[in-house]
């Protein structure tokens, strides 16, 4: 089992930081008004209800500097790893509910694959926002234990998530490119790699229930 660690502890000053001057009691209360799927994840990367707060502006012109954002939903039931991604940008995460943050560092990927012994677990309260790195692995968040569900607005640059471009794919990175912005190594175990994602974690597919 692996050690799950606060969102407040050192630990996690490399991988990310709590954000505690954005107003977020709005958005938290429009993610509780949201259904929560029986199972699975759901994710869409642009929530109109979301983006509508003013919330979206603060973000939008303060943390990420005028750049067009986006207020995405991803709410659902998840206690495993399965993938990895990261993007050329930080990530902000909102949540309604308690849940736990798998990471690791892109400094670790080691032609172009990920040992899963490099992943930390950090719980992060409900009522919480935190700041990805770019450099940070990542993925949808896991619920400390079955049957609970978990609420969380995911905020990127606009487009992210989105329908990877048709250009070529430049490099060995080219292979991870799964999605707009987003950087994918699935598990060998994962559905995304029966749907054709790189396959580039080794080791166990980490479970927390």
């Amino acid at each position: 089992m692996i050690a799950i660690k606060s969102i407040f502890s050192d630990e996690f000053l490399p991988y990310g930081k709590v954000l505690t001057e954005y107003p977020v009691d709005d958005c938290i209360a429009v993610l509780k008004s949201l259904p929560c799927p029986e199972q699975g994840v759901n994710y869409s990367p642009s929530e109109p209800t979301l983006e509508a707060l003013p919330l979206a502006v603060q973000l939008q012109d303060s943390f990420y500097g005028g750049m067009p954002i986006q207020m995405g939903l991803c709410n659902g039931h998840n206690g495993t790893l399965n993938c990895l991604e990261y993007h050329r940008d930080s990530e902000v995460d909102i949540f309604a509910d308690e849940a736990v943050l798998l990471v690791a560092h892109q400094w670790q990927i080691c032609g172009e694959t990920l040992d899963t012994h490099c992943v930390k677990a950090f719980a992060v309260p409900a009522g919480h926002a935190v700041e990805l790195y770019a450099t940070t692995l990542h993925y949808a968040p896991c619920t400390p234990q079955k049957g609970q569900c978990f609420r969380a607005c995911i905020v990127l640059p606009r487009g992210t998530n989105t329908d990877v471009p048709h250009s070529p794919k430049v490099g060995a990175e080219g292979a991870l490119l799964w999605a707009r912005n987003k950087w994918l190594l699935a598990h060998p175990d994962a559905p995304e790699a029966a749907a054709g994602a790189f396959v580039g974690l080794t080791g166990e597919n980490i479970r927390l229930w």
